[in-house]
């Protein structure tokens, strides 16, 4: 289990976050400036209302410690490279998508510190000992997500050829290296999926749902035409299961605190697809 947890999902988790830089340019990052009220919604919806929907809804299911922490660091993981595609499947603004993920993806190395440690201290007290400190999860998630991401800029902006040629399969790849994360989390606890699942299974769906329809109401509430209104759902009710994973087995060693990532990946796949059949069946693209 140790090369798996200390070599193989950092591996894993790097590549996929490499690959979203890789598909980067410059003006995913300066349409922000021609989309600010887009924007804004998006980055209000996922790193201050989503957190917040996250503590609500385990208060209310008065879940164990383990799983609660879970919940909230699924609720701290920034939007995932799926979103993008589901964005062009649902018939919206997959350039806002894009520009979402990215930034959003970079602005984690704070947030996620922040959000997971106050989880952490407040569901787990003194009752727990560990060390688990702003800083070590900051470094933590600059070294798997904000390097890779830098690099694959990098690649993109002196590499381009290469970067646009090697996009198409790192995507693949990546596809299958989330779904290998994301089983093998499964698998490691299968004695007791059905007891965690049980467990979890109704705040995420309910985290899931609530964020696809919030983030719908603050676009209205910005002015958003339909088909941001649309990338703002749909990047706010995917969410990066792998980084989630990640996060919960290196900093916690896994069990309980993997599973609502594990069962919140499963069910916003579910979640988005019937979101989208019901968009693109009811809502005229603009």
């Amino acid at each position: 289990m140790g090369i798996v947890t200390n070599v193989i999902l950092p591996l894993a988790l790097a590549f996929i976050m490499f690959s979203l830089g890789l598909g980067l340019t410059a003006k995913d990052f300066t349409r922000v400036a021609r989309q600010p009220k887009d924007f804004i919604a998006g980055l209000l919806s996922q790193v201050i209302l989503l957190p917040i929907v996250g503590f609500v809804l385990v208060s209310i299911f008065t879940l164990p410690p383990e799983i609660a922490l879970g919940v909230m660091i699924i609720a701290a993981a920034p939007g995932g490279v799926t979103s993008n595609l589901l964005t062009s499947f649902g018939r919206g603004d997959v350039a806002l998508s894009i520009s979402l993920t990215a930034i959003i993806s970079l602005l984690s190395v704070i947030t996620i510190p922040l959000i997971v440690a106050f989880s952490y201290s407040h569901f787990f007290g003194e009752t727990v000992k560990g060390d688990v400190s702003v800083t070590k999860i900051a470094v933590s998630v600059f070294a798997i997500v904000t390097v890779p991401v830098l690099i694959g800029l990098a690649v993109r902006h002196f590499a381009e050829t290469f970067a646009l040629r090697f996009n198409a399969s790192a995507e693949k790849i990546s596809a299958v290296l989330f779904a290998l994360v994301l089983f093998g989390a499964i698998y490691q606890e299968r004695n007791n999926i059905v007891e965690y699942y049980a467990d979890t299974g109704a705040v995420t769906l309910a985290l899931n749902v609530v964020m696809l329809a919030l983030a719908w109401g603050v676009g209205s509430l910005f002015g958003s035409g339909t088909r941001q209104k649309i990338a703002l759902s749909i990047e706010c009710g995917l969410q990066n299961g792998t980084l989630a994973i990640a996060v919960a087995t290196l900093l916690f060693g896994g069990g309980p605190a993997v599973i609502p990532a594990a069962t919140y990946s499963l069910t916003m796949f579910l979640t988005a697809l019937i979101f989208i059949y019901y968009l693109r069946r009811n809502v005229a693209p603009e």
